[in-house]
């Protein structure tokens, strides 16, 4: 054992401190970062497909205007958690988002359509002009795990 009090604290030096440098008499901030411009013709990021799903919840939630304690304790999930899915931090299981849609009274099928349109949406706002795109009779949703 130890001779020191149970609740006080010990500091372990893990590195030898380096020296310092002279202390400068006029320090002058450093200027913010600049974000490099995206270069010209370069495409957008995708957006996450839990970011869409997210926005949509979320979207559908304020339209009913219903708070996010409502819809979690209608969904049996956390509000924490729920925030979390409807700002894109958490990826939901499909369970989670079956619960969340379920709980504002749509379908886990008119959950994901309607994410599926967000995505069209802001992808298609980002095309190129060059670029050609391919039509299809299709308009279905292929998940992949």
């Amino acid at each position: 054992m130890t001779n020191q009090a149970p609740n006080e604290a010990r500091v372990l030096q893990l590195r030898p401190r380096a020296a310092r440098p002279a202390r400068q008499e006029a320090v002058t901030p450093s200027p913010a970062p600049v974000r490099p411009a995206r270069p010209q013709g370069a495409a957008p990021k995708e957006p996450l497909w839990r970011d869409l799903v997210g926005d949509v919840l979320r979207r559908e939630r304020l339209a009913q205007e219903r708070t996010l304690k409502d819809v979690a304790d209608a969904a049996r999930i956390s509000m924490p958690y729920l925030s979390e899915v409807e700002r894109g931090r958490k990826e939901a299981s499909s369970e989670v988002l079956a619960a969340a849609a379920q709980a504002l009274g749509l379908g886990l099928g008119d959950l994901l359509t309607m994410a599926q349109r967000e995505l069209v949406r802001v992808t298609s706002r980002h095309a190129h002009r060059g670029r050609t795109t391919t039509t299809s009779s299709y308009d279905g949703l292929c998940l992949a795990a």
